[in-house]
């Protein structure tokens, strides 16, 4: 049976409840956590990331819902049982660092070790042997204020791990760090991961660590508003259970795509397809035509992504009137809307090559299209998370906050609305490209 380690059913955090001061911190959140998942909840500051994180951690109690450790209620647990929860179930590494100022390194490291009773020699042995690993062993006799701070969290890294936890929790760690300190830390919490097998989760607001995680829990105004799957190590059952319907095997990219477009099954991605793309693409290119304008056009246009017309006959269709067999459109909408299909098609056969060239055609077609004023870091940084997208390492919400963060924290910088036109273009030649 697949049992996650950590379990979070209808979570509400609730400060000040029933006051005009009212704050729902977490809103009817839920999440299920497999052993070994390298885990992120990604968000602005605010969204409750954090409060879900300490949660977890037990040091934050649920207004109503629950959360599970290893099958066990945090809220039921018994004093004694926290205290053990907290000193060999899970290990907390925060922004902050909070090393003692008046004990040596080794001594911070060693401290959850004091408080069971343990042996001051092997404590020591233990706490050296970590030190030593993570390039640290010779500054075992200093003070917390004689290191840097990518050396202190590494310190703090080393006493989260010094009673063999299985749960590794990272409120921002690297928020206080230079950019090097910073990826020395992440591949740390990756090796950690990686080769110790520990369970890790990690709270950020930069997209650049996104990489990093197997799974990514997109965090908005109290809720978990999607999920992002770079690897997933969840067992089958637990797939089964929460894919309910699905069959095993999807692929990725179908897997994205159906969170799109509604009542996208399976199933529709063989005899199906084709008229479901003609009816999505209707729908992305049209407005203000009667339904029987539509239905017509949509019909010739199965015919052109079934390839038993080319687009000159297509153009010619949609132009000609009800009463001739055609669509009954005017001579401008029909050349405009057969342009825009023909560069959609375009877009997509292209694509299909997943080449450097296809992905650089793609990229000038997406700025020109949407009239983008980029530099050139900020277009090498669209076309990176156009690749991201068409190789399934993102969805759409990824996309969309990507395009729509900041310079300066690693997005593009895009206005909101642009943002958003763009990811329904590219969901929609994702769509038009893929062959089941």
């Amino acid at each position: 049976m697949a049992e996650p380690i950590i379990e979070v059913n209808n979570l509400q955090v609730i400060y000040n409840k029933g006051k005009s001061n009212e704050v729902r911190s977490l809103i009817d959140v839920s999440v299920k956590i497999y052993p070994q998942e390298y885990i992120i909840m990604y968000g602005p500051s605010g969204c409750g990331k954090s409060t879900l994180l300490y949660s977890i951690a037990g040091l934050q109690l649920p207004t109503y819902g629950e959360v599970k450790i290893e099958g066990k209620d945090i809220a039921k647990m018994k004093k004694p049982d926290i205290v053990e929860l907290h000193q060999k179930g899970i290990g907390m590494v925060f922004q902050a660092f909070y090393l003692i100022s008046s004990l040596t390194i080794l001594d911070n490291v060693c401290l959850p070790k004091v408080f069971r009773g343990e042996n001051r020699k092997e404590r020591r042995e233990d706490g050296m042997k970590l030190l030593r690993r993570f390039g640290m062993g010779e500054q075992g006799d200093k003070f917390p204020s004689q290191l840097s701070g990518g050396q202190q969290q590494r310190v703090s890294i080393a006493r989260s791990l010094i009673n063999n936890p299985n749960i590794i929790l990272a409120d921002e760690p690297v928020g206080n760090l230079d950019s090097e300190s910073a990826e020395n830390v992440l591949k740390i919490l990756k090796d950690l991961n990686d080769v110790d097998k520990k369970t890790i989760i990690m709270v950020t607001h930069n997209p650049e660590h996104l990489v990093y995680a197997d799974r990514i829990l997109h965090m908005k105004d109290g809720r978990i508003v999607s999920e992002e799957i770079n690897k997933d190590k969840r067992p089958k059952e637990a797939l089964k259970e929460e894919i309910a319907g699905e069959p095993e095997v999807i692929s990725s990219e179908l897997k994205l795509l159906m969170r799109t477009f509604r009542n996208f099954s399976p199933q529709q991605a063989n005899s199906l397809l084709v008229p479901y793309k003609a009816k999505q693409l209707m729908a992305h290119l049209l407005a203000q035509l009667t339904e029987e304008q539509v239905a017509s056009a949509e019909n010739f246009l199965k015919d052109l992504l079934f390839k038993n017309i080319d687009i000159e006959s297509f153009e010619d269709d949609l132009d000609r009137s009800f009463t001739d067999g055609g669509a009954g459109w005017n001579k401008l909408r029909t050349q405009t809307f057969s342009h825009r299909v023909a560069e959609m098609l375009m877009q997509s056969e292209k694509l299909a090559l997943r080449s450097e060239e296809s992905l650089a055609f793609f990229t000038d077609y997406i700025t020109l299209h949407f009239k983008l004023n980029l530099s050139d870091d900020l277009k090498s940084r669209l076309a990176s998370f156009l690749r991201m997208r068409l190789e399934s390492k993102i969805d759409i919400f990824g996309l969309q906050e990507r395009l729509d963060a900041p310079a300066s924290i690693g997005g593009v910088g895009l206005y909101k609305n642009t943002a958003e036109k763009i990811v329904k273009e590219v969901e929609m030649i994702m769509l038009l490209k893929f062959t089941g």
